[in-house]
């Protein structure tokens, strides 16, 4: 992960924009190509920014008033937040791990997902883009197969449906990890 982190335009004339709207402090939770992108500097592009949770919850409604897909932030800066939760399994403790993005904000907080909770983000849907950017994404950190599957194994194998199905998957992915 690079030591500091700069955002490309348009996302910081965007972000920005946001943090001056919001009436009080709001933290979203982020995963998605934003974060590859930007915190963990893959070579991608996106135009949303995907978040599993806000705090406030209350907040979500202004959020997506001022930033969603048809506002009129987005329609300027042509990228927009996106709220996804309930669409990704994430694993349970994914909270104790989330990383604050110092994007110099004063209302908006970015939390985003460790490197190994975002790649168990994508073990459910596993589209042949999900699969690349985990590639990627465990190349280029070194990530360790063991570690993940252990994260696997105590946070989402007790709860997840169609075990069978995730841990195939998950024995497929092997190969882009370090061991």
């Amino acid at each position: 992960m690079p030591a500091k982190y700069s955002l490309p335009s348009p996302w910081a004339e965007f972000l920005s924009a946001v943090d001056q709207s919001l009436s009080s402090k709001v933290e979203i939770h982020c995963l998605g190509g934003f974060v590859l992108t930007v915190v963990y500097d893959l070579p991608r592009t996106t135009a949303d920014l995907d978040y599993v949770a806000i705090v406030p919850n209350s907040a979500n409604a202004e959020l997506q008033t001022l930033a969603g897909q048809e506002s009129e932030l987005a329609k300027k800066y042509r990228v927009h937040l996106q709220y996804t939760g309930g669409v990704s399994d994430i694993p349970e403790d994914y909270e104790e791990r989330l990383i604050t993005v110092p994007f110099g904000l004063s209302e908006l907080t970015i939390k985003v997902l460790d490197p190994y909770d975002l790649v168990l983000s994508k073990l459910t849907r596993n589209s042949p883009k999900d699969r690349e950017d985990i590639k990627a994404l465990a190349r280029k950190l070194n990530l360790s197969f063991r570690s993940l599957i252990s994260r696997f194994e105590r946070e989402m194998k007790p709860w997840l449906p169609n075990l069978e199905r995730h841990e195939l998957t998950l024995q497929l992915w092997r190969e882009y990890f370090a061991d």
